[in-house]
């Protein structure tokens, strides 16, 4: 392994802690009750207003949940590094499915946050607003995208959580909790502050994993230059 490629190890690692924190930043700063699919109108009725109250701080929750979407792609990239021979296929397929899904949820995301932020600021009724967006939410565009997030964020999880166990590169417990930590991340709504309370096995696991990652980078000692003792003149 050379320099380069252990300098690029470790800035993937970064990524693993970056992605905890937007995302779990996300989710505390968002007005209660606007994680939400609004299908139908009297959902749509009901966040309206709570919009309207708190247009800029959906702009925020937005901001740091698609960056945190972002993060968390390249962090199954990173994870999977740490699989080999045994689950590396998995893996593989599980960091292709997790960029899919994260993909797709910062879509998603766009119609949760700014798009609602946007139209409830509009100087229209609320309940025009809320019909655009019923409208937008029952489109086929946004549900193919929700579709492939919703089934993705259950499923690349579990496989990244599957390859981890099986290539014993981590101690089993860190690929369920990993797995568990993600999964209860994922399904938190907006909720106020007190989500983060439900997120830190999440970010635990990001962390040790990034740890991982990172020392999966360092000099091993056989290829660190030998140092030759000094001498002195006499």
């Amino acid at each position: 392994m050379n320099n380069v490629t252990r300098i690029r190890m470790r800035v993937l690692a970064l990524f693993l802690p970056i992605a905890a924190v937007l995302y779990i930043g996300g989710e505390a700063v968002s007005p209660k009750g606007t994680d939400t699919v609004l299908d139908t109108m009297a959902t749509a009725l009901r966040v309206v207003p709570v919009a309207r109250q708190h247009p800029a701080q959906l702009y925020l929750a937005s901001s740091l949940v698609l960056f945190g979407l972002g993060a968390l792609a390249v962090s199954y990239g990173a994870i999977a590094l740490l699989v080999r021979e045994r689950g590396a296929t998995l893996a593989t397929i599980a960091a292709l499915a997790g960029g899919l899904g994260a993909f797709c949820g910062a879509i998603a995301n766009v119609f949760a946050y700014p798009v609602l932020a946007a139209t409830a600021s509009a100087p229209v009724s609320a309940s025009s607003a809320a019909q655009v967006l019923v409208t937008a939410a029952n489109s086929r565009f946004v549900e193919t995208f929700e579709g492939l997030y919703f089934a993705t964020e259950f499923l690349a999880p579990l496989l990244m959580g599957i390859a981890l166990w099986r290539s014993r590169a981590v101690p089993r417990w860190l690929a369920v909790l990993f797995f568990a930590g993600l999964e209860v991340a994922e399904q938190m709504g907006s909720y106020g502050p007190i989500v983060v309370l439900f997120m830190l096995p999440f970010a635990a696991a990001m962390v040790l994993l990034a740890v991982r990652i990172w020392r999966g980078a360092a000099v091993p000692a056989s290829e660190r230059p030998a140092v030759k003792p000094a001498t002195v003149p006499v």
